[in-house]
């Protein structure tokens, strides 16, 4: 079978190859891909910013496809079934926080940018029957994220005002889709004019210029101030975060690609009350929450472009540039 695999030997760090199609373990599935979606970890991986990465193996962790196969330990009812995975991998019994097995499907163990990947079979999930395949196979890790981070870390209630950070990524798309029906008021930022003006159509109430000096003073006397921040930058921009928190607001962190804060003003944390709130992922009761939510309302993930999988560096550069607003997927 055709698939992508990291190869830090090459100048595009990834390589189009043929491998054996995989054989299926008792409690695993064989899924022929459909459609495959990119996520910001496969570019980390290209990067070698990824822990325990290891080149040959075939990249990529939301997919959604056909069952072809089932091992010996599963129900045969699967065979034919449209479905998409869940690609968190031994969370664990803790609710609160992943385990120290926790894995991400991709990477060390091989993902889904190939013609078929085999997983265990309770990753599988029915295919929302109102999604395309690739708009089925953009939601998984993005979606599972951005739900944890506004509705079960975040605590989102209706009525309250959100600030999403970096609107056009993956996850940002996701968590403004589920503030938004989750009944809160929306707002957003970006550098970019048209990803700005792209969420205004969406439904954000105002979107704000993080590039402009003091971008933060302006987003406050908008807003009036924020009861939910949901970033994945940290970095230097932690400080304006919190100038637009409400008194008691709470930032909720799924990444840092600006780096670390170089500073953490202590005393507006404490005298302002603000809960600062790390998450990632999620268990499997928040991405059945997620997938109930996304099916009872009809949302459908926003897809920027589609490449086919011998053009995978072309779209792992696009994400790089960070020029896309929604989800940019691969068709085997």
């Amino acid at each position: 079978m055709k698939a992508i695999v990291l190869q830090r030997s090459l100048e595009s760090k990834i390589q189009l190859v043929q491998i054996p199609k995989p054989v299926c373990q008792p409690n695993e599935v064989l899924l022929r891909i459909k459609a495959a979606a990119l996520n910001h970890r496969d570019e980390w991986c290209r990067k070698g910013l990824y822990p325990n990465i290891q080149d040959g193996i075939v990249l990529g962790s939301d997919g959604a496809g056909i069952v072809e196969e089932v091992g010996t330990e599963v129900d045969r009812a699967l065979l034919g079934q449209e479905v998409m995975l869940n690609p968190a991998l031994h969370w664990g019994d803790n609710e609160k926080a992943q385990g120290k097995n926790f894995e991400i499907i991709g990477m060390p163990r091989n993902g889904t940018f190939a013609e078929y990947v085999a997983v265990p079979a309770d990753r599988v999930f029915p295919k929302p029957s109102h999604l395309s395949w690739e708009e089925a196979a953009a939601l998984p890790l993005a979606g599972l994220t951005a739900y944890r981070a506004v509705a079960v870390q975040g605590k989102l209630k209706a009525g309250e005002q959100v600030l999403v950070t970096g609107i056009g990524g993956g996850v940002a798309q996701f968590a403004a889709q589920f503030v938004l029906a989750l009944g809160a008021k929306l707002f957003v930022s970006s550098s970019s004019p048209e990803k700005r003006a792209a969420a205004l159509a969406l439904g954000a109430s105002d979107a704000f210029d993080y590039g402009v000096a003091n971008w933060s003073t302006a987003a406050l006397e908008s807003s009036g101030g924020m009861d939910l921040i949901v970033d994945g930058a940290s970095g230097d921009t932690l400080s304006q975060l919190m100038n637009i928190a409400k008194p008691g607001g709470r930032l909720v962190f799924y990444g840092a690609t600006r780096g670390n804060p170089p500073h953490l003003e202590a005393r507006k944390l404490f005298w302002n009350q603000l809960q600062l709130i790390g998450t990632t992922m999620g268990t499997d009761q928040d991405f059945a929450e997620m997938l109930a939510l996304v099916d009872r309302l009809q949302l459908k993930p926003r897809i920027d472009a589609v490449f086919p999988l011998k053009d995978a560096a072309l779209a792992l550069d696009r994400m790089k540039e960070g020029i896309q607003f929604g989800k940019i997927v691969l068709i085997p």
